[in-house]
């Protein structure tokens, strides 16, 4: 599992309002490139994200789930990556120093990014999720009051 955490000049309410808006994910999440629909029940157990990953003319259409929503402290995901697999995305968000504290954690749990040993995807993953928090940081940063 690779594990990243951040401390943002914002308060947990504002990481959670730009989770909340699924129109911004691809411009957070590392990878994903484009939306193409998100749910109306978005961010609710069970909505799903329809993005596309990579970079034309090599996009991959796929979906994100959500299996956990609880504001302002913890958000989990199922991630698709196919042809590598699914991953599950855990946020975890807490107050910290004035600020906020924010932590993911990534593991692959399906496909056949399943059969890597964590010793070759971990240090890949939290180099893409220290990219994903740095622009988790811009967007709930600028969006506080």
């Amino acid at each position: 599992m690779a594990k990243n955490v951040r401390t943002m000049d914002c308060q947990p309410d504002d990481v959670f309002r730009v989770l909340s808006n699924g129109w911004l994910y691809p411009t957070w999440v590392v990878g994903a490139s484009r939306m193409r629909d998100v749910d109306e029940s978005w961010p609710q157990p069970g909505a799903r994200l329809h993005h596309s990953v990579g970079v034309w003319p090599a996009l991959l259409d796929d979906t994100t789930v959500v299996e956990e929503w609880s504001p302002p402290n913890r958000m989990v995901m199922r991630a698709k990556g196919w042809p590598i697999g699914e991953a599950r995305v855990t946020l975890r968000v807490r107050k910290y120093d004035g600020g906020t504290m924010v932590r993911i954690d990534e593991e692959p749990v399906s496909g056949p990014a399943t059969l890597v040993p964590s010793v070759l995807t971990a240090p890949l993953l939290r180099w893409r999720n220290s990219e994903t928090l740095h622009r988790l940081a811009y967007l709930a940063e600028g969006r506080a009051s």
